[in-house]
C-alpha cells in the first residue's frame, strides 16, 4: 500500500482511490502476501498482566492460523458457522481471527465482561455452534451451557493461573492447533469479497444488542484508519487501547495498523485501569503511536505527566465519545501533541475525523473520510445547511443497499426490520446528530435519543459534559433530560467527583456557575445528582438511557 502524502484536505479527497481486489480475504491477501516478502517481519508486541514482552513477526501468524483452520475444519466447523471468542487481548485472538477468516466462519469477538446471562442471550441469538475462550472465563460458559443447544464445540486456552486443565467436554486449544496440518489452501470455495466475514454485537445503549455483519472488504475500509487517522508508517509501534471484544479492537489493534505497515503493540492488562502503569507501558515500549477513548485521557492528564518519557510518542488521537477542551488542551501544553478526533460506528468505519495535515478544531470530529458521501439529513429527510442540526448519513452506493462499499455493514443479521429502520431512502441513517460549520468540519451532538429539548432550545449532552469536567472537582458527567413543566424538559447532571469533594448544594452552586461560564448560560444543568460512578455499557459507553430511566421511575413513584 503507497501512503499519499498530501498536505490538504481537499488534494487528499481528490487523490484517495481504494482498490478492492477480486475476492478479497484479508488471510490470503494480505497476511500470506506479507509473511511471503519477510517472514521475520515484526507484526506485534505482546506485553502480559506480568510484564512478560514476547514478540510476533508475520510469519508466525500465518504458520499458527493456517494450523487453526485446519485444525478446526477437522472438527467440524466450516464456512457460515457463528464462532464466539472470548479472549481478552491474547495472542490467540488473531489467530482465531485469521483462522476463521480462511475457513469463513464467522467470529464474533465478545468482551471478557460478559456474565452467564449474557452469553446464553448471545449464543441464542446468534446461534452460535463453537465457543473459543480463555480456562478463566469458562466457568460463565458453563453456567450457560445447558440452555444452549446450538453449542457443539468448545475449546479452552490455558491461562497460566492453575486452571490449565480443560473442563469435561472442552478441547484444549494448544493440543487441538497442534494437530493441524502446516498449509491450508485457498480453494475455489474459500471465502472473500461480498461475502460475510465477521459479526460485531452493538454495545446497546438503547436497547439489546444487535448483531452487526461485515463482509470480506472490510478491512480495507480500514486503511484511513491505520494510514491517515492513526498517522502510522512502517515500523511504527501503535497502541490503541481497547478490549477485543468490541469492533474498536480492529479499528486500532488489526488491520489498518498492519496494512500500514506498523507493529500493532498489545498490552493484555487485567483488572482495575490505571493510569500511571499505563504511562509507564508507554515510556517503556516506546510506543510511537496512541489511541484511547477520552475517559482515559481525562485520567492521563490528572498524572504528572513529566515524570515520564514519553518521547517516542508523536501522534495522538480519540474516539468513542468527544473530548473535553480542558483535556485538549492540558495534553498539547505538557506533549507538545494535539489529540485527533475521529468518529465511527460499529457499522462502519472511519466516517468523520481529523487527518494530521487538518488543522485541528477542538471539539469538533472533523471532516468527512474519502469512500463516504456524508450529509446531514432534518427530520423530513431534505440536506441541512452550514450551522443546522441534523442526522449523520451516508448516501448509499447505489441508492438501495449497502453492498460494494468497504467498511459499511451489511445490515442488521437475522433481523431485516432493524435493518431496514437505519438503511432507507438512499441512505444509511447513523442515528447521531451533528452540525457542519462553514469549513465543513462536524461537530458532534449526540445520539437522537440524548438530545435535551429544554424552553425552545436543543441541547445537546456534550458540550454540558465537556464544561463540567472541565471543573477540577468532576471526574466523569452524564447530561440528560428530565420533565418540566415549565420547560418541557430541563437539563440535569448526573457526577463523579474527584477525591477531596464533597457533594452537596455549595458544590452544585459552584459547578452552576462554572458551566456558565464556560457556555451558553440556558445550558446549565438545573438538577445536579452526585453518584460513586455512571452507568455503562461493558464496551465503557455511559448508558444515559438507563439514567432517564431511572429519572422516570423515581417520578412515577
Amino acid at each position: 500500500m503507497k501512503k499519499l502524502r498530501p498536505g490538504r484536505y481537499r488534494d487528499f479527497m481528490a487523490a484517495y482511490k481504494l482498490d478492492v481486489p477480486e475476492n478479497y480475504n484479508f488471510a490470503y491477501d494480505f497476511l500470506d502476501a506479507r509473511a511471503a516478502e519477510d517472514p521475520n517481519r515484526l507484526a506485534m508486541i505482546h506485553v502480559d498482566d506480568a510484564g512478560v514482552r514476547r514478540e510476533y513477526s508475520f510469519g508466525f501468524f500465518q504458520q499458527e492460523s493456517m494450523k487453526l483452520a485446519s485444525a478446526l475444519a477437522a472438527k467440524g466447523v466450516k464456512k457460515g458457522d457463528r464462532v464466539m471468542l472470548i479472549l481478552y487481548r491474547r495472542m490467540e485472538y488473531w489467530v482465531s481471527m485469521l483462522a476463521l477468516c480462511r475457513i469463513g466462519a464467522l467470529p464474533i469477538p465478545s468482551p471478557s465482561l460478559l456474565t452467564p446471562h449474557d452469553i446464553e442471550f448471545r449464543v441464542n441469538f446468534a446461534k452460535v455452534s463453537c465457543v473459543i475462550c480463555e480456562d478463566s472465563l469458562t466457568a460463565r460458559v458453563e453456567a450457560a451451557r445447558p440452555r444452549c443447544p446450538s453449542l457443539t464445540l468448545l475449546i479452552d486456552i490455558p491461562s497460566g493461573t492453575g486452571l490449565d486443565k480443560a473442563p469435561s467436554g472442552w478441547q484444549d486449544y494448544e493440543t487441538l492447533a497442534a494437530s493441524g496440518a502446516a498449509d491450508f489452501p485457498r480453494t475455489a470455495q474459500t471465502p472473500g469479497g461480498d461475502d460475510p466475514m465477521v459479526i460485531f454485537f452493538s454495545s446497546g445503549t438503547t436497547g439489546m444488542p444487535k448483531m452487526v455483519l461485515h463482509t470480506n472488504t472490510y478491512p480495507l475500509g480500514h486503511i484511513t484508519t491505520g494510514a491517515y487517522w492513526h498517522d502510522l508508517e512502517p515500523g511504527d509501534v501503535h497502541l490503541t487501547l481497547s478490549d477485543t471484544g468490541w469492533a474498536k479492537s480492529v479499528w486500532g489493534k488489526f488491520y489498518g495498523q498492519w496494512l500500514a505497515g506498523a507493529v500493532v503493540f498489545v498490552w493484555d492488562f487485567r483488572g482495575k485501569f490505571e493510569p500511571r502503569e499505563l504511562l509507564r507501558i508507554i515510556s517503556a515500549h516506546k510506543i510511537t503511536t496512541f489511541c484511547a477513548p477520552p475517559t482515559v485521557y481525562r485520567f492521563l492528564v490528572r498524572v504528572d505527566l513529566k515524570e515520564y518519557d514519553l518521547s517516542s510518542l508523536r501522534h495522538c488521537t480519540t474516539a468513542g465519545e468527544l473530548l473535553n477542551d480542558s483535556v485538549y488542551e492540558g495534553w498539547l501544553k505538557i506533549l507538545g501533541l494535539p489529540i485527533l478526533e475521529g468518529y465511527g460506528q460499529t457499522e462502519t468505519t472511519l466516517q468523520v475525523a481529523t487527518l494530521p495535515f487538518m488543522k485541528p478544531k477542538p471539539g469538533s470530529i472533523g471532516r468527512p473520510m474519502p469512500g463516504w458521501d456524508i450529509l446531514l439529513l432534518n427530520d423530513e429527510d431534505q440536506p441541512c445547511p452550514p450551522g443546522e442540526e441534523g442526522e449523520i448519513c451516508i448516501r448509499l452506493k447505489d441508492g438501495v443497499t449497502t453492498k460494494g462499499m468497504p467498511g459499511l455493514f451489511c445490515g442488521y443479521l437475522d433481523e431485516p426490520e432493524r435493518t431496514a429502520k437505519v438503511v432507507r431512502g438512499g441512505f444509511y441513517h447513523t442515528g447521531d446528530k451533528a452540525w457542519v460549520d462553514e469549513d465543513g468540519y462536524f461537530w458532534f451532538l449526540g445520539r437522537t435519543d440524548d438530545l435535551i429539548k429544554s424552553s425552545g432550545y436543543r441541547i445537546g449532552p456534550f458540550e454540558v459534559e465537556s464544561a463540567l469536567v472541565s471543573h477540577e472537582a468532576v471526574v466523569e458527567a452524564a447530561v440528560t433530560g428530565v420533565p418540566d413543566a415549565v420547560r418541557g424538559m430541563a437539563v440535569k447532571a448526573t457526577v463523579v467527583l474527584a477525591p477531596g469533594f464533597t457533594p452537596g448544594d455549595e458544590m452544585t452552586r459552584e459547578l452552576q456557575n462554572h458551566v456558565k461560564s464556560v457556555t451558553a448560560p440556558y445550558k446549565y444543568p438545573r438538577i445536579i445528582e452526585y453518584v460513586a460512578e455512571l452507568p455503562k455499557t461493558i464496551s465503557g459507553k455511559i448508558k444515559r438511557a438507563e439514567i432517564r430511566a431511572r429519572d422516570q421511575e423515581r417520578m412515577d413513584i
